[in-house]
């Protein structure tokens, strides 16, 4: 988390890992091997690594899986260079996850934990989701509990923690042979330290040549955040589908947002599946951020993230599934190819280009940038 946690950059590779939007009856996912490498290049930022998934049925019902997931990152991104140099880190992930099936409910634990430098996190999970009506409804309960530790590289007397409670509903609906809808809602609660320990924000200070000077940033030791979404999925007779996403979410420090997607799917032959999708974004900022404070402790809680400001941004994606011949490798009953391009556009309102040294502190130019994500992955069912 060395100066800037890359959030932003993490949240984008983890909202593009999201599987496809489904309805059906309640069944044990089938044995399965993913192998995936991810990239994510933008803004000064760089995120790779490797990921596996291996999911294993025991009986028909239970279903036990184990993850293991790397980011490498590599940043000069513009916070980094406004107070730091450029610098690189590593974070591991494992996760192991139960599922347990009895009639028509399906019930799931889960145990993430993830380590870096400075950076500890642990995540126990639980959910519950049953059929009704002829399978044609399905409504999900999820909660999860997360513990991290926040330390500061070359600082072993700073600690600090945080923890976040994630409470979500889910109600899924067959309206017809060619239509499905999801109606979700979540809720999250974080506490303790919420801020990066490195980040700082800036005030006019014209005792210095520049006309500005930093400070550590401070946020509140709560946040409290509640989010909506409406989905579907509509099946058309040329076999294709149309998907699309609206979400809204508002948190208690003044952040309201909401994004739409749509996505199209089109199937060629039996070997091939395309899929093409576009998203837009936009949010307010946090109550208490500002790109250039008046003064020092000029407020009791300070924040200078861009990921806290007013901004907006534009998506689109490009994917495509082939399906191996059948016993290409004989150990595999089937296999899959994917690869997913996904390229976003940032612009900010009101968080501006420090590096800009050529206009007035407070006049520089609003900051903007583009990131790009990879996903190629092979999955084998078995």
């Amino acid at each position: 988390m060395v100066v800037i946690n890359n959030t932003l950059a993490r949240g984008i590779v983890a909202l593009c890992l999201l599987l496809p939007l489904a309805a059906a009856a309640e069944v044990l996912q089938p044995d399965r091997l993913d192998v995936m490498y991810h990239s994510y290049d933008g803004g000064g930022a760089s995120i790779d690594g490797p990921s596996v998934l291996v999911r294993k049925n025991v009986a028909d019902t239970v279903s036990v899986s184990g993850g293991y997931y790397v980011d490498m990152v590599s940043s000069a991104s513009i916070d980094v260079l406004a107070t730091a140099s450029e610098y690189s880190e590593k974070r591991t992930e494992y996760s192991v996850g139960l599922d347990y099936l009895h009639d028509k409910i399906l019930m799931s634990l889960g145990y993430t934990e993830s380590t870096e430098s400075d950076y500890e996190a642990e995540t126990i999970s639980a959910g519950i989701s049953q059929t009704f009506f002829g399978d044609l409804t399905t409504l999900s309960m999820g909660l999860s509990f997360g513990d991290n530790s926040v330390g500061v590289n070359g600082n072993d007397d700073f600690a600090a923690s945080a923890k976040n409670y994630r409470y979500k509903l889910s109600l899924s609906q067959v309206l017809s042979k060619s239509l499905i809808a999801v109606f979700s809602a979540e809720s999250i609660v974080d506490e303790g330290f919420l801020n990066n320990p490195y980040r700082q924000v800036r005030y006019k200070d014209t005792s210095v040549p520049r006309g500005y000077s930093y400070q550590s940033e401070v946020y509140p030791l709560t946040r409290n955040s509640d989010a909506f979404s409406v989905r579907g999925i509509y099946y058309l007779p040329w076999r294709a589908s149309v998907r699309a996403d609206a979400r809204y979410h508002d948190d208690s420090w003044g952040i309201s947002a909401s994004n739409l997607e749509l996505r199209y799917l089109q199937t060629i032959g039996e070997e091939w599946l395309l899929e093409a999708k576009y998203r837009a974004y936009t949010q307010s900022e946090a109550d208490f951020y500002s790109d250039l404070f008046p003064y020092r402790d000029a407020q009791n809680f300070l924040a200078r993230d861009k990921e806290l400001s007013e901004f907006s941004s534009d998506s689109f994606g490009l994917g495509a599934t082939y399906t191996l011949p059948e016993r290409w490798l004989s150990v595999f009953e089937k296999g899959t190819v994917n690869l997913y391009w996904d390229h976003f556009q940032f612009d900010y309102d009101n968080f501006r280009n420090v590096l800009d040294t050529e206009a007035p502190v407070g006049e520089e130019e609003l900051y903007a940038f583009d990131a790009n994500v990879i996903r190629l992955y092979f999955s084998f069912w078995y």
